[in-house]
């Protein structure tokens, strides 16, 4: 990386400096240089390793400036002559190629460094050691979207959320399978769920609408600092993952907004069954047929309010009474009553978990 970022630049200064110009590592091999066939070449007429300094020094014809970030330099700049001129060319050199190094590993250094907290690939003590290296700042609120694509065409799903968050020193953007990408975005402190809800659905409607491409969003919770990122990219596939079974008719799913799904989405299936069991006593719930169950749904996103969902029925309120006691008498369960409706939601959902029999991780 180093070796062909400093021949970039000693390329595209070779015209302006008349001077044979270069770059040596701590091995006093070349590097980088105008003059092509010198790459690769041992320096021995100026051993860096001997040199414990970033000072100024001269070797046969030639002015080295050393630098780079530790006591001992790491790499030297050489231009041809020992003039006051060669001396500005060594200077403006190692100052221009050390800010350029340190801005590239940077940026390097900090996507990989996320990547891995998210991954859970590096050991806590480590995180805060790396950071302070990388000059994170320890106390702004971040949060992990997991983007998985549904369907695609031949655009980069990544390229796109790439250049919908340019600001590679706060918003990092990764892949971690062929179809799941991580966006880590620092936010503002306090920022709602709802807000991160929106920003999302800026996403799949920039991938839907301009690209054609169909993606589901998920989202963990806001942290602060690094540290927990993980736990924050962890809640974004819990999301997806629990949204696929309960609500796989949204696109953007937000950890926050999980509820009892989250719990049943975590028992397990044996638990699940005899559940199930015990609260259809009378009856199986599968001897409800689609009408009915397309009632009691009805009936719940109306508060279980009789006359409103006759109303959004169509159907006469005796209608819909009679229908809530056939229910009755076929699970035992009184709708009307408060504790009874929730047994049977809860019931209603973990049929559904069943039924998908969704992949855990």
């Amino acid at each position: 990386m180093s070796n062909r970022l400093f021949q970039s630049v000693v390329h595209q200064m070779r015209d302006t400096i008349d001077r044979m110009i270069g770059v040596m590592d701590d091995m006093s091999t070349i590097i980088a240089c105008s003059d092509l066939s010198k790459i690769g070449a041992y320096n021995e007429s100026a051993p860096l390793d001997s040199v414990d300094s970033h000072e100024l020094f001269v070797r046969d014809g030639y002015t080295y400036k050393p630098f780079g970030l530790n006591a001992k330099p790491d790499y030297a700049v050489f231009v041809e002559g020992v003039d006051e001129t060669a001396e500005k060319y060594a200077q403006i050199l190692a100052i221009t190629l050390s800010s350029i190094k340190q801005y590239y590993d940077e940026k390097y250094d900090r996507s990989n460094f996320i990547k891995n907290v998210v991954l859970d690939n590096i050991l806590a003590g480590d995180i805060y050691i790396k950071a302070r290296e990388l000059h994170f700042n320890m106390d702004v609120s971040r949060v992990a979207l997991l983007v998985r694509v549904v369907a695609a065409n031949d655009v980069s799903a990544y390229d796109v959320i790439q250049n919908l968050f340019p600001d590679k020193q706060k918003d990092f953007v990764f892949n971690v399978s062929e179809t799941d990408i991580v966006l880590v975005k620092e936010i503002r402190a306090g920022i709602e769920t709802k807000d991160l809800e929106k920003l999302a659905r800026s996403i799949v409607d920039t991938l839907n609408s301009e690209f054609y491409t169909r993606a589901t969003v998920g989202i963990g919770t806001v942290v602060v600092g690094v540290k927990d990122l993980a736990r924050s990219f962890r809640e974004a596939q819990v999301a997806l993952e629990v949204g696929k079974v309960f609500d796989e008719e949204k696109s953007i799913i937000s950890y926050d907004n999980l509820g009892i799904a989250r719990l049943i989405y975590q028992l397990p299936t044996t638990l699940c069954e005899t559940f199930l069991r015990e609260v259809f006593k009378r009856g199986s719930i599968d001897s409800l047929d689609h009408e009915t169950l397309f009632t009691i749904q009805k009936f719940f996103e109306n508060n279980l309010n009789v006359s409103e969902t006759s109303r959004k029925l169509f159907v006469h309120r005796n209608t819909l009474v009679y229908r809530l006691e056939k229910i009755k008498k076929l699970t035992g369960l009184d709708l009307r009553e408060f504790d009874h409706a929730i047994i049977f939601k809860i019931a209603l959902m973990v049929r559904k978990y069943l039924t998908a029999n969704p992949a855990k991780f």
